[in-house]
C-alpha cells in the first residue's frame, strides 16, 4: 500500500446524503477481485443511462470537473454492503482523499485498508467548502496527514484521526504489511511447532492422547 501523507487537489462535490456502497460500484461488477479497474463504474448508475450514454447532468460528468482528486460528500457517505470494491473504485478513479460529516464505519475503515484517506468534518465545515467548491469548479484544498489539517483559500480545519489508523496510512501499512512485520517471530514459530519434514504440525503427548 502507498503511504499517505499529504495531498492537494481539486474538489468534487457529490451533493447527496446516504450514498451507499451499490451507488458508488454496483453489484453487476464485483466480479473481479483485483483492484484495479474499477473506476470505470464508480457511481455507474448516475454517470450512464440505460443506453451507455453520458449523463450530463451528473457532476462527475462536466468538463469542468474532470481530474479531481478530492471527494466532497454528505453524511452517512459508504453505507450499505460492506463491499471493499466500493474504495478500490474510488482509487482506481483518481480520488485520494474523502471529506464528509460521518462515514459508514466498515467503508471507512476498508478505505484506510487501501490507501484512501476519508476525513471528517464538522457539517458547518463541510458546509463551507460545499459553498466553495460548487461556486468555483478550480478549487482545490491541501490536506495533511501528519498534522491533521485541511486548507483552502480562506479555509482551514483539523480533523480527528486514530493514532494507530494514521500511523498504518503514513506507513502504508496495510493489514498483510502488519502481519509481515513480525515475519521473524512467525518464522520461528512455525519452526518449533512444525514438523520440519512433513510441514504437519508437532503434537504434544496430551494432543496425541
Amino acid at each position: 500500500m502507498t503511504p499517505f501523507t499529504s495531498h492537494t487537489g481539486r474538489v468534487l462535490p457529490v451533493d447527496r446524503v446516504n450514498v451507499d456502497t451499490d451507488q458508488i460500484i454496483p453489484k453487476q461488477f464485483l466480479k473481479a477481485i483485483e483492484r484495479t479497474g474499477f473506476g470505470r463504474y464508480l457511481f455507474f448508475d448516475w454517470r450512464f443511462h440505460p443506453d451507455g450514454r453520458e449523463n450530463a447532468d451528473f457532476i462527475l460528468n462536466h468538463p469542468d470537473r474532470r481530474g479531481c482528486t478530492v471527494l466532497l460528500a454528505r453524511a452517512n457517505f459508504g453505507c450499505g454492503s460492506s463491499r471493499e470494491h466500493a474504495p478500490w473504485a474510488l482509487r482506481d478513479y483518481g480520488f485520494q482523499v474523502l471529506i464528509a460529516p460521518s462515514f459508514a464505519d466498515i467503508f471507512y475503515n476498508n478505505c484506510l485498508k487501501n490507501g484512501l484517506l476519508p476525513l471528517t468534518l464538522a457539517e458547518n465545515e463541510v458546509d463551507v467548502l460545499f459553498q466553495k467548491a460548487i461556486a468555483d469548479p478550480r478549487l482545490e484544498v491541501s490536506v495533511d496527514l501528519q498534522t491533521q489539517t485541511v486548507v483552502s483559500e480562506d479555509f482551514q480545519a483539523n480533523f480527528p484521526m486514530n493514532p494507530f489508523q494514521k500511523e498504518c496510512l503514513l506507513k502504508g501499512l496495510d493489514d498483510i504489511a502488519l502481519t509481515l512485520q513480525h515475519q521473524e517471530k512467525i518464522i520461528g514459530y512455525e519452526a518449533r511447532t512444525r514438523n520440519p519434514r512433513t510441514g504437519k504440525p508437532i503434537l504434544t503427548s496430551a494432543e496425541q492422547s
